[in-house]
């Protein structure tokens, strides 16, 4: 059975209806009238740290490696696009030098280190155990790979299948041939033909905890979260193998929601990605309000789907039919950190493209690898429009040259808007807005609220969250270049570019 606690998710409008509401509700009550206490452990977090590396921090600036940045995109809609089941939250500076974070997660009573892909397009937290088949066993990004096994944790605990959590992660759907003493299984099945399956357990993962200003100590937290079994497909490559993912997104199994079930924080998350030194925040609980306007998320979407309006070249709106942004089976707009450009409906991709191409007429555009690119030695800024991007509500999203266009080499430049039918003509009239225009913004998802919203922000500052008791504090950005080491707690770490994760404790 495909179900949506894998990495991507399909996008089955007709999946949800009344009933799929009303068993959602009562999956809820059930968790929270079983006494369920997979979500945190006894005085859990005030704010706590996770480190994060992106993962192409190798890649230089060329056409080749805007081609891979465009490679990778295509794989990663190929799994949000088909039918599979659903946080990377990654974030990069550049388009040409970065791409997907992982952190390093400490598991387990004694606790090891796992490297987990950050993913907001999925919602289930997952490691490789053992024993497990067709696992990798190294990895090309230089990182140390570790199989869980629950045997060796004196904090583990297996998940029955007929426990609370089990229901809530197959959807209130009934488990066949569940009897007392049967593990809780999970199966993932990608639209790149990947997949994963195991058992889900439950065990305590240590945070780092913002204590003060720019200030941390090692935390813990208990969470259920799947024991893959057996890899296959990409998942068995040593290529950029980790040790599993770790999923950001609205589903009741995901780490974000146990954690807000269990009235340890707030089910609000930010980040801030640094498009000019690289790193920057990723944060769970309240930051100190910025003057943020918001749009309402679309409701009943396995993503973080809104309703995008229109978009303007400098002050002229673009003259596009209403109807190419609306959301439906296969289209819609999705805001996505995990994808490294911007990929426009395909009704909407060559008008705009024109209106930036006739900024600059006596420029000779030609197309490289489905990007139009041109020489040109003066401030872009100057020469090229700003777009913008309304949406519903007051909310809009400014987006300068300087971010959409990339420079591949010297004085050479390509425009990193994205035909989304290029991809795939199956899914031509999806937007997918990624770290492109995201960058260089402070980005606030209120899933409480079941609202999105942005305000242009300095990353490479700090931002105020709120504490255990009330108080806000400083937690700052981080700006590390390739062969810096940053320890925290007791483990080394080298970093390229690094995000802070924040978890905030909730005190009503």
């Amino acid at each position: 059975m495909v179900r949506r606690d894998g990495r991507f998710c399909q996008f089955q409008r007709s999946r949800f209806s009344w009933r799929g509401d009303f068993l959602a509700a009562v999956c809820v009550l059930l968790v929270l009238f079983s006494g369920f206490d997979g979500a945190c452990g006894t005085g859990f977090l005030s704010t706590g740290v996770l480190r994060l590396n992106h993962k192409f921090a190798d890649k230089l600036k060329s056409n080749d490696s805007i081609k891979a940045f465009k490679d990778h995109d295509f794989r990663r809609h190929g799994r949000i696009l088909s039918s599979t089941i659903d946080i990377p939250i990654g974030g990069t500076a550049d388009p040409n030098v970065a791409g997907l974070y992982y952190a390093q997660l400490g598991i387990g009573s004694p606790v090891k280190q796992y490297y987990v892909q950050v993913d907001t397009g999925s919602d289930i937290l997952w490691v490789n155990c053992v024993p497990c088949y067709k696992c990798p066993k190294k990895s090309g990004l230089g990182v140390k790979l570790t199989l869980y096994n629950p045997d060796d944790s004196s904090s583990s605990a297996l998940i029955g299948c007929d426990q609370s959590f089990c229901y809530l992660a197959n959807q209130g759907d009934t488990i066949l041939g569940c009897k007392s003493g049967n593990q809780c299984q999970y199966s993932v099945q990608y639209g790149d033909g990947s997949s994963t399956t195991g058992y889900y357990v439950k065990d305590i993962l240590q945070f780092n905890e913002v204590t003060g200003n720019f200030q941390t100590r090692t935390t813990n937290a208990s969470v259920i979260f799947g024991c893959g079994a057996q890899q296959s497909g990409e998942l068995q490559s040593s290529n950029q193998a980790l040790d599993g993912i770790l999923g950001f997104g609205q589903s009741n199994t995901s780490m974000l929601s146990q954690l807000a079930l269990s009235g340890e924080v707030r089910k609000i998350f930010s980040h801030c990605l640094d498009g000019d030194k690289g790193g920057g925040i990723l944060a769970i609980g309240d930051v100190v309000p910025v003057n943020l306007s918001t749009t309402p998320l679309v409701p009943n979407q396995p993503h973080y789907n809104v309703n995008l309006k229109r978009i303007d070249v400098d002050s002229a709106t673009l003259p596009l039919d209403s109807k190419v942004f609306a959301t439906s089976d296969k289209q819609g707009t999705i805001i996505d950190s995990g994808t490294t450009l911007a990929y426009l409906s395909e009704p909407a991709y060559q008008p705009l493209v024109n209106a930036i191409m006739l900024a600059e007429r006596s420029l000779t555009y030609l197309s490289q690898d489905g990007m139009y690119c041109f020489a040109y030695d003066g401030s872009v800024d100057a020469a090229f429009p700003t777009i913008t991007l309304y949406f519903e509500g007051a909310l809009s999203m400014k987006v300068s040259p300087h971010d959409y266009l990339l420079s591949s080499s010297d004085n050479t430049w390509c425009i990193g808007w994205q035909n989304s039918g290029a991809q795939s003509q199956e899914n031509k009239y999806m937007t997918i807005l990624g770290d492109l225009v995201l960058k260089n913004k402070l980005v606030v998802y209120n899933l409480e609220n079941q609202t999105i919203g942005w305000v242009d922000y300095n990353c490479s500052s700090s931002i105020k969250v709120k504490s255990e008791n009330g108080a806000y504090e400083s937690v700052g950005a981080h700006h590390l270049s390739h062969g810096i080491v940053l320890r925290i707690g007791r483990s080394p770490l080298i970093l390229i570019s690094l995000l802070t994760l924040i978890l905030f404790k909730w005190k009503s």
